[in-house]
This record gives C-alpha cells, sequence and structure tokens, in this order.
C-alpha cells in the first residue's frame, strides 16, 4: 500500500486484485449448514465488507435469535472465541456543527436502503422534508421513501419519474391512491428541498420543492390516517411489509437531513425552513440523526457539508471535494499512480466510527472502531445481483442430499453462480422436477414455491439476444422442466400445503405461480423468435402454445383450442379468438412479426375453491372495488409478443369457457368476464377485475367474452347469496303458508257473500269481486307450488300461472283506484257503465304481460330453487314494473282522497257538530282519514311498499309477510263484516226470513182466535 497525506484529507489507495486476495484463511460452510464463510485474517470493517462484497457476499447479518443460534454454532464449530465483525455500522463521527450525514446511494440496488428506527403513531396529518439530490444518469421510476403498515403495504410514499431533458416529476402516494405527478426541478444532479405534506380532512395533498409549492389537491385517500407501528425505509419500495425490494424502482443518489412531523406543514413555515436551514420544531416526530438510522451494510455514508449551506456535488462538497479530485488529477497525469489497478477512498478525518462485533462465546454482539482489525463473518447476499441461495427448509434439506441434486446445488452454492447461468438453471430445474415426481412434493411449503417464482423472475434480455449455441434449446428445456414442475405444484390436492404466508410475510398463492409462469413464456417467446419455432407442451393442470405467424393484411384470424394440444381435463368448448380485423391493425401499426403465447390452466377453480374456506390473512385488505365471485371455469391467457420490440402488443381477444354452473343455477348466478390484475396483488386478497371485459354471449354451459387486452382470463360466478338464515327462512316461509291459508279461506267466504248475497249490483262490486277472483286463485297456485320445484316444465307453469294471477289482482287494484278517482276526485255520478274497459284492464293486460315475458324469456323465465320469475336475467321486471307503475297511481289516488275526506270531515264538524272544541274536531277528521287509509288499502295494494324496505331489515320482511299474506282476511273483515251493503243485504235476508215465518204461522193464529168465538 502507498500511503499519502495532504493537508487533513487521508487518501488510501489499495492495489487490485492482491490485496483482498483470501488464500488459505476462508472455511466455507456445507450447503446443510448454512451460508457463512469466516475470514481469518484482521481487517478493518470496511475492508472486511469490501471483501465480502467482492466474492458476491456480504458482512453477516444478525436479525432474530435463530440467525444468533446459527452463527454462534457456525463460530464454535471453527473453535472461534475472539469477537469478528458483522454487519450494520453505528456513526459516531466526530463532525463540525455545519456537517450532516449524507446517504450515498450509487447506482440502483434492490438492497440499498436505511430504516428509521423510530415507532410512528398513527397520524391523520404528516409532512416530510428531505435534502435529495438525483443521479443525472439515472432514468425511470426512483422512490424516495416508502412507508409500510402490517394492513396496508403502500401506505405513504414519495415517488418519482426521472427523464431525460425534462424536469423531476413527484407524485404522493397514499393508501394505494395514487396523486398526479407534478415538475418540480431540472433533472441536474443538484441538491433541492423537496417536502410533502397531507392531512386526512378532505384528503388535501401538497408538493414543495425548494421551499416552493410545486402541487396541490384534494380527495387523496380521506378515508383513514396513516397507520401506526409501519416501517419507514428511504430509497426503497417495500413490496412486503418491511422488504422485498426492486432494483428499477429503487433510488439512485443522495438524500440527507429528512425530517418527519405529524401535520401538515404550511407554505410559510416550508419558506422559512428552506431559508433558515432549521427544521420546525412544533410537532416534529423524527429528527435526522445517524443513530436513529439503521444503514444498509451496502450503502456508503459520508458526512459534509449541510447542502442548504454550501451545494454538494457528486464529488463531495466544494472545498475538500475539489481539492481531492484536483490533487488526484495531477497525480494521473503525472503517471504518478496506476489508473487501472487501484481503487480509492476519501476519508473525512477525523473520525470515530465504531462498527458492530459478534462474540461467538456469549451469542452477543458489540461495537469496536471501525478501523480496528479483527476477522470476519461473511454471508451470501439474499438480494445480491449474483446472488443465489436454497431456502432453509425440509423440502431442500432433503433435497441437497438427494444423489441426482446435490452435485447441482452444491456447484452453484460453491461457486455463487447466478440462475442466469443457462446450463445450471437447467440442471437444477431438473434435478427439482425429479425430486418432485418422486416424493418430494409432499414437503411443500409456502417458502420453496415462493423460492421457485423467484427463480424465474429473472431479467431474460441477456438471455434472448445471447448467440452462445444452444440458447434456445436451452431455454425450451427449462421451460418444459419448470411448467412440469409447476403442474405438480397445481394439483388441487396439494393447495393446502403451500398456499399461505412465507416466514417473511409474502403471501403466496396459484397466481404467484402464474406470473412467474408469464415472465418465463415471455422470455422463452423471444429467443424463439429468432428461430421462427413454437413451442407445444401439455401436462396435467397447465398446457402451454406458442405460435410465430408473419402479419399481413390477408392474414386470417387466430384461435386457440387448448382440447387439440391433448392431456387436458378441459372442454372442447372453450378456445381463444384474435379476430382478423385485429391482426390487420396490427400490420398496419408496423408488426410484422408476432409470438402468439397461450396457457391453459385447466385446475384452478377447484383450487380457488379451497382456497375461499381457509381464513383471510389479517395484513389483507378486502376493499369494495375489488371483484367478488366464484371461479367456475378453467383459466386461459392470451399474450402477443412482438420480438423485435421485446413488448406485448395490447389486442383485443373473445374467449369462450364452459361450466356446469350456469346449467344448474342459471337463475341465482350472473356471469362476470373477469381477468387477473397483478398490480392488485399486494395488500388485497383478490385480484380479478372486469376492466375491458363484457359478457358477450351466455349459454346453458358456455360463456362468451370480449377483452380489450390479454392477459390471464376467466369467468367468475355471482351467486345471489340469500340475506336470511335458514332459520329465519323457514319462520318465514310458514308465515307464508298460514297467512296464505288464512287469506284463501277469508277470500273464499267473502267472494260467497258477494255471489250469494243479493247485493245491489254496481261497477264496484263487479270490480270487487273480479279483485277476489283473482287474489283467490293466485293464493291457491301459491300453496301449490311447492309440489312443482322438482319439475321445470310444471314448475315453468306455476311461476306462470301466479304471474298472470297477481299481475290480474294488480290489475283489479288499478281498476279500483279508477273507479275511486272517478266517484270521489272527479264526482262523476253517471250511470253509464265502463266494465268492458275495466275487463280489458283487470284481464287482458296481465295475459299481454306474461305472453310477453315469456316469449321473451329464452326458455329462462323461473328462477332456480322456487317456482316465480327469475331474478338474474330481468324476467322479473316483467311484473315489478307494471306493479310500481300501478302502487305510483295508487298512492296519488289515495292521497287526493285523503285531502278530500279530511275537508268534508272538517265541514261536516263545523255543521252537525255545533260548539265543539278545536280538539274534538281535529280527532274527527283524523278518524275520518284513518278510516279512509284503511279501508283503501288492501284493495289498492299499498301494502306491497314494504317490500321496497325487505333488504335493510329482518323485521320488515315479517311486516311484509304479515300484511300481504293476510291481505285476503283484511278484505273479509273489511269488504264482508263490516261493508253496509252486505250488512243491510243480511238484516233484508234477517227481515224477509221474519216476515215468511210470520206468514206462515199467522193463519193457525186466526183460526185459533176464531174458534174461540162464542
Amino acid at each position: 500500500m502507498h500511503w499519502l497525506l495532504l493537508s487533513n484529507l487521508l487518501v488510501v489507495f489499495s492495489a487490485h486484485p492482491s490485496a483482498f486476495t483470501p488464500k488459505n484463511r476462508t472455511r466455507v460452510t456445507n450447503i446443510k449448514a448454512s451460508y457463512y464463510e469466516y475470514v481469518a485474517d484482521g481487517l478493518p470493517w470496511r475492508s472486511a465488507g469490501r471483501l465480502c462484497n467482492r466474492r458476491s457476499w456480504a458482512l453477516a447479518r444478525v436479525s432474530n435469535a435463530l440467525e444468533n443460534q446459527e452463527l454462534s454454532d457456525f463460530l464454535k464449530s471453527l473453535n472461534v472465541t475472539q469477537p469478528v465483525w458483522i454487519a450494520r455500522k453505528v456513526t459516531t463521527h466526530v463532525k463540525s456543527p455545519s456537517e450532516t450525514l449524507v446517504l450515498e446511494f450509487a447506482g440502483r440496488s434492490d438492497r440499498k436502503n436505511a430504516r428509521l428506527l423510530h415507532r410512528f403513531p398513527s397520524m391523520s396529518s404528516v409532512s416530510v422534508c428531505t435534502h435529495l439530490r438525483f443521479d443525472p444518469s439515472c432514468l425511470g421510476f426512483s422512490t424516495v421513501f416508502s412507508y409500510s403498515v402490517r394492513s396496508y403495504i403502500n401506505e405513504f410514499q414519495l415517488r418519482a419519474i426521472l427523464s431525460r431533458d425534462r424536469p423531476v416529476q413527484l407524485a404522493l402516494l397514499v393508501h394505494g391512491a395514487h396523486g398526479p405527478y407534478q415538475e418540480a426541478f431540472i433533472h441536474d444532479g443538484s441538491w433541492h428541498l423537496v417536502c410533502v405534506s397531507w392531512s386526512q380532512s378532505g384528503g388535501r395533498w401538497a408538493l414543495f420543492a425548494d421551499g416552493l409549492r410545486v402541487g396541490n389537491g384534494e380527495g387523496l385517500h380521506d378515508a383513514d390516517a396513516i397507520g401506526a407501528d409501519g416501517v419507514f425505509i428511504v430509497g426503497q419500495e417495500q413490496d412486503v411489509f418491511g422488504g422485498v425490494f426492486k432494483k428499477d424502482e429503487s433510488f439512485s443518489g443522495s438524500v440527507t437531513q429528512l425530517h418527519i412531523w405529524e401535520r401538515a406543514l404550511n407554505s410559510g413555515e416550508i419558506h422559512t425552513m428552506e431559508k433558515e436551514c432549521s427544521p420546525v420544531s412544533s410537532g416534529l416526530v423524527f429528527k435526522w440523526s445517524g443513530a436513529a438510522l439503521e444503514i444498509d451494510s451496502t450503502l456508503k455514508t459520508l458526512w459534509r457539508d449541510s447542502p442548504c449551506r454550501a451545494t454538494l456535488t457528486q464529488g463531495g462538497a466544494h472545498g475538500n471535494g475539489s481539492v481531492t479530485s484536483a490533487v488526484l488529477d495531477s497525480l494521473l497525469n503525472a503517471g504518478l499512480l496506476p489508473d487501472q489497478n487501484f481503487s480509492m477512498e476519501v476519508l473525512q478525518a477525523p473520525q470515530a466510527d465504531w462498527c458492530t462485533t459478534f462474540d461467538p462465546v456469549s451469542g452477543s454482539s458489540g461495537l469496536d472502531q471501525c478501523d480496528a482489525s479483527r476477522s470476519a463473518v461473511c454471508q451470501f447476499e439474499e438480494d445480491g445481483p449474483n446472488f443465489f441461495s436454497f431456502p432453509r427448509s425440509a423440502f431442500f434439506s432433503r433435497l441437497s442430499v438427494d444423489p441426482l441434486a446435490k452435485p447441482v446445488m452444491q456447484e452453484m452454492v460453491a461457486n455463487g453462480s447466478s440462475p442466469r447461468d443457462l446450463l445450471s438453471l437447467n440442471n437444477l430445474t431438473e434435478a427439482l422436477l425429479r425430486f418432485m415426481e418422486a416424493d418430494g412434493a409432499e414437503l411443500l411449503s409456502p417458502s420453496d414455491v415462493f423460492f421457485l417464482c423467484r427463480l424465474m423472475d429473472l431479467d431474460w434480455a441477456g438471455f434472448t439476444q445471447s448467440t452462445v449455441a444452444g440458447a434456445a434449446e436451452a431455454m425450451a428445456s427449462i421451460a418444459t422442466n419448470y411448467l412440469k414442475l409447476a403442474s405438480l405444484v397445481l394439483e388441487p390436492n396439494m393447495a393446502d400445503r403451500w398456499m399461505s404466508l412465507t416466514e417473511n410475510g409474502v403471501s403466496v398463492g396459484p397466481f404467484t405461480l402464474l406470473e412467474s409462469i408469464d415472465n418465463l413464456t415471455r422470455a422463452l417467446a423471444d429467443i424463439l423468435s429468432f428461430k421462427r419455432r413454437g413451442f407445444t407442451l401439455s401436462t396435467r393442470n397447465i398446457d402451454v402454445h406458442m405460435e410465430w405467424r408473419r402479419l399481413s393484411l390477408g392474414s386470417c384470424r387466430h384461435i386457440f383450442k387448448p382440447s387439440a394440444l391433448g392431456s387436458h381435463s378441459g372442454s372442447s368448448q372453450d378456445q381463444l379468438l384474435v379476430a382478423d380485423t385485429e391482426l390487420h391493425r396490427l400490420h398496419l401499426l408496423g408488426h410484422e412479426e408476432v409470438m402468439f403465447i397461450h396457457t391453459y390452466y385447466s385446475s384452478l377453480s377447484e383450487i380457488m375453491a379451497a382456497a375461499e374456506q381457509v381464513p383471510r390473512p389479517k395484513n389483507q385488505a378486502d376493499p369494495a372495488s375489488v371483484l367478488s365471485g366464484h371461479l367456475t371455469t378453467a383459466v386461459i391467457s392470451a399474450a402477443v409478443r412482438d420480438p423485435s420490440k421485446g413488448r406485448t402488443i395490447p389486442v383485443t381477444v373473445q374467449y369462450t369457457l364452459t361450466t356446469s354452473h350456469m346449467a344448474k343455477y342459471s337463475q341465482r348466478i350472473k356471469p362476470l368476464c373477469v381477468f387477473w390484475n397483478f398490480s392488485l396483488m399486494q395488500g388485497h386478497a383478490n385480484h380479478w377485475s372486469s376492466q375491458g371485459c363484457r359478457v358477450v354471449h351466455s349459454g346453458s354451459d358456455v360463456i362468451s367474452c370480449l377483452c380489450n387486452h390479454t392477459t390471464n382470463f376467466a369467468v367468475l360466478m355471482n351467486y345471489l347469496e340469500s340475506k336470511w338464515s335458514s332459520e329465519e327462512e323457514a319462520i318465514l316461509t310458514k308465515l307464508t303458508f298460514i297467512g296464505s291459508g288464512a287469506s284463501l279461506c277469508a277470500l273464499v267466504v267473502t267472494l260467497m257473500l258477494f255471489t250469494v248475497l243479493d247485493i245491489p249490483k254496481s261497477d264496484r262490486t263487479s270490480i270487487h269481486k273480479n279483485l277476489f277472483i283473482s287474489l283467490t286463485c293466485a293464493q291457491v297456485v301459491l300453496l301449490c307450488s311447492g309440489s312443482a320445484i322438482d319439475n321445470k316444465v310444471a314448475c315453468t307453469l306455476v311461476a306462470a300461472l301466479l304471474h298472470l294471477f297477481f299481475m290480474a289482482a294488480f290489475s283489479w287494484m288499478l281498476v279500483e283506484g279508477l273507479l275511486l278517482w272517478s266517484k270521489v276526485v272527479t264526482v262523476n255520478m253517471s250511470e253509464d257503465t265502463h266494465m268492458k274497459y275495466y275487463y280489458l284492464i283487470g284481464w287482458g293486460l296481465p295475459v299481454l304481460i306474461v305472453t310477453i315475458t315469456l316469449a321473451s324469456s329464452s326458455g329462462r323465465y323461473s328462477a332456480d330453487g322456487h317456482c316465480w320469475l327469475s331474478v338474474q336475467n330481468g324476467v322479473i321486471w316483467g311484473f315489478a314494473g307494471p306493479v310500481i307503475f300501478i302502487i305510483m297511481v295508487n298512492i296519488m289516488v289515495l292521497t287526493r282522497v285523503v285531502v278530500i275526506t279530511l275537508t268534508t270531515a272538517k265541514r261536516r264538524s263545523i255543521m252537525f257538530i255545533l260548539g265543539a272544541s278545536p280538539l274534538d274536531q281535529a280527532y274527527e277528521q283524523i278518524r275520518a282519514a284513518v278510516k279512509a287509509v284503511l279501508v283503501l288499502l288492501p284493495i289498492l295494494g299499498l301494502t306491497w311498499l314494504c317490500g321496497v324496505l325487505v333488504p335493510f331489515s329482518i323485521a320488515m320482511a315479517y311486516v311484509f309477510i304479515l300484511l300481504n299474506s293476510l291481505q285476503g282476511l283484511f278484505i273479509f273483515l273489511i269488504y264482508g263484516v263490516y261493508n253496509t251493503e252486505v250488512r243491510s243485504t243480511v238484516n233484508r235476508i234477517k227481515e224477509r226470513r221474519k216476515a215468511l215465518h210470520f206468514s206462515v204461522s199467522c193463519p193457525f193464529f186466526v183460526f185459533q182466535r176464531v174458534w174461540k168465538i162464542p
């Protein structure tokens, strides 16, 4: 090493590669003893970390009791008794008053992050301010910070879009609701103060850059406050609670002085803070401090002057950084330093950083100065770019001793091989498939399936452009092995073993596997397209078909029929079609050659049905925006790929899937054409979406759908769930039959009274009789309807008769209203009869309505489970529509009659009840109005209004059943027992009988008197 002391800067030059090449001083554990490597030579903490990184490892991390025990056991097995270096640096920098801790995110990474060691309360308002600098060479999406809680991952985020020659665009994300992107400042690598604020009150939000507001609005999630006890991470978006980062959405640049307030700062406070370089104290819940951060070991930290006082650039602060650059440039130009074989690190002196050690004897962590020399322990980087390791599970433990799999796994672990090595990946998938086909499937866990999915979650771009001979064959072999493996995993009887949460809280389900298959098939299609080859594979649960085609204006439609592939259990009617017009459109858009990619999953409905019985994890939300329903079909997918452009082209597709549920329960379900939306997979239990899809045909056993995009398609069935329990339904059924029986008896007696008794004939009595006849027939058919449920033809006939007689009853109720309006409102006392028109309305209109409804129902007139009109296909409106109209008309009639009754009662009370008090007069008016309402309610059908409120309360269901099932009893009491015409007729009959009895007995009385005359 060469040491150069210049001013207060210490510049260290380290020769490559000999300086850190471990020679006879390391020991690596085997695959069963975890993933540690012991470095025996004494090194400073930073040098030990660089050594681990160069071997694609990192300093060991100890974050829980299990890892503590594993590391202790490993070191004890090597007879190590002295503390060793492990990850995490504790900064106790001796700094000047103007210096601050700066986090340097050098390039995108799926690991670099800083975690805030703070327990956050629930916040109805929040503000975050930080100084940051975006790397000018970084483009695309970037996450400045993310805050997640266990119940929702995307709780609070600040995101950016970085584009060349365009300003940086910032946007706030609150509980999954994404605010608009706002242009903030030029993307030139300069430091900027960025602040965001949000308030639950009205969902108000604001974005600030350099003290000025650049955007604000309302309505950004005003339903809930920011959740408590979350994880706040700088530089990464969290795909699960507290971890799993994506490289392409990470932050690249520098961050410092991040402060958080549990209130919304106003514009004046932020402007003042930008000018005075001091955070507002009111409401401050987190203040920037190295001791309050857990910094990943791969993240570089610097102590520099605050950017609020002096602008920092990529080379460092003005002054020291520029001097250093000038000195180094002069040394290089003078030829004093080699410019290829040396690395450089610039350290600010003086500093007293403390780094973490691990004592294998006590099993506890400690601290030592970072420049002290100690042994170290390296561990595989689980998220590093060249990392490869296996889950610590029974499945992979058994696999590691398998004679076929062991050599492959040991080679990959020892060499740190990445799955991007096609040969290693092919060997691994072959070993996994053989093990699964034996007895390995019994040992599967959620972590194992998640690992298999991550195995295919790679950047395949390098493969598709590879010139290595046999790359296409290797990819086809990998795809074949993985699809056969996935088919075994998707066996319905296996799902309960692996459909759950991993140890890290990641939810694993069948569509986790489908997403990995989508990634793999797209990569395979791209590489096969260079040879204009297709690919077809049929397994027990998965079928895959790829087809290359050159497009032209004469291209015919493309059809995918899974049944043509052979071995699956799907229906011959299942298919997916891309119309020729779509292919012509693609050709006109410049797509000359495309690959059609299709997959078909025949057993997912069984797996999803089993999953619906499992209680939902607590950390999964169930928002109303997510579709509900039951998967009753296979899942079929389509993708049209343009390999030359490396992207999937959106096209309109039509797919047809079969289901037995339409034939069995067609009247109780509604089919929904849906696709699986992978963008909803965080924080939700169900991810079906119907956006862009619609039903184009619904038959007895097939559903055809049209969607304006390509993905994984299916059909959901929305069942008409009962709102009441079985006990409540039984009680309601009994009450219906009891009330209907009583009403039937009462109606028969009333009808007999009107028929037998010599009641004066009039339009009113004729209308009453027809109303009673229609109600009687309806009650008879209703009581007999239960015996026809099992016979479809008989059930349809019963439904039609019920429709006819109940419709006739309401039609005669309409006639009752019209007659009442004629006699009371318009006061038409003409003796002219209008019965021929009334008969036309009372019987002709119902016959017409029932005939039209039957003709237009296409054989789906009656519902399942009961003989009445179908609700699901809209047949019920053949009854509900006219009834609503009749009830509205009769309400108007009743209202007008009550007003006239009140006016008449008031006039009568004034004329005939002289000296009556106002209270007595009011009582008389109320009595008259109530009497009118009670008399008219049964014959006008207004009791059916209670049916509108039935869905809201079980009590209203009881009221509705009682009022309508006892309608006949009410009619008997009002129009039979208490009817003045009936009573007067009965009285006349009594008097006639008395007179007849008197005329019979009178001659004998006279004879007796005459006989006694002397």
